[in-house]
């Protein structure tokens, strides 16, 4: 997804190396990967999941922004799922983030969008908060490594098994200030977005429960931070670049995810626990594949 950004442009303008098609389309892996993932065999993709080796998780504990409920077993990498009355995100000292090359610029004014994606990796049945850490790692390294970026380009992560995580540096307080982190996530509209990244490839495969969920809390605590109407203010990345991002699947569910936080918003019980979509009607997109 963030192979499309002005930073990731204007990076081989400067050192000179042509911007071509390959290089915009792609998943966060890298450019051309979420085409072939796409296709990928199995082989491929449990191949792409042993890259996301999970190293050293970080510290432990939550932004205090709510503190660990009951039953909570983090030392156990149990699922903590965001919820918008007390949101709980990992941030970059938690999941061990690299230093930036500089710190991202911060304006004083609300996005107008908030932009999903996914990430173009494998869809891991690691639901663990290491393997969540791990992933947050694996981003920022291509973000910055391969794609020269100044860190992580997108401003959230949610893994698949439903942990909200800071990306780029300096997102998580802009957006307790209502301000904006600008990031590297959507070519010619960074200045005026927030993005989030969602683990997984979803062109064809469902969305596990655990990260629909996260998504839908995470998009209810944004509208609420930044005064926003989720019918016009929630898009896919596909919105504003010729990409396949957020996948097909993921991009079809987006009517519901807007409809899912309207509800929320208006005060109505959450509907991100309803597996079987709005209102209790099978959806004809295909059913989620993690109802744990």
């Amino acid at each position: 997804m963030n192979a499309y950004s002005e930073e990731d442009a204007d990076a081989r303008e400067r050192d000179r190396s042509p911007v071509t098609r390959r290089s915009l389309i792609g998943g966060v892996v890298g450019a051309g990967l979420l085409e072939m993932l796409s296709v990928a065999s199995p082989v491929q993709n449990e191949a792409m999941a042993a890259d996301l080796s999970p190293g050293p998780a970080g510290a432990s504990g939550h932004t205090g922004l709510g503190r660990a409920g009951p039953g909570e077993r983090l030392e156990a990498g149990e699922t903590v799922l965001f919820t918008a009355d007390a949101p709980r995100v990992y941030t970059r000292d938690q999941w061990n983030a690299r230093a930036p090359r500089r710190p991202a610029k911060v304006v004083g004014r609300r996005p107008d969008h908030i932009v999903v994606h996914h990430t173009a990796t494998a869809n891991s049945k690691n639901r663990s908060r290491a393997h969540a850490f791990a992933l947050s790692r694996f981003i920022q390294d291509i973000h910055m490594d391969r794609n020269r970026w100044d860190d992580a380009g997108q401003q959230l992560t949610i893994s698949r098994g439903g942990f909200v995580m800071e990306g780029r540096n300096r997102s998580l307080k802009a957006i307790r200030n209502g301000d904006l982190a600008i990031g590297a996530q959507v070519l010619h509209h960074n200045e005026h977005t927030i993005g989030i990244e969602n683990e997984g490839t979803y062109m064809t495969k469902a969305v596990p429960r655990r990260l629909w969920s996260s998504l839908v809390e995470v998009c209810v605590w944004l509208c609420r931070s930044y005064d926003l109407e989720p019918s016009k203010a929630i898009v896919g990345h596909r919105d504003y670049n010729k990409t396949a991002c957020p996948g097909d699947v993921l991009y079809a569910r987006l009517p519901a995810l807007r409809r899912a936080v309207a509800k929320r918003l208006d005060g109505a019980s959450s509907s991100s626990d309803n597996a079987t979509g709005d209102d209790g009607i099978l959806p004809i997109l295909p059913p989620l594949d993690d109802l744990t």
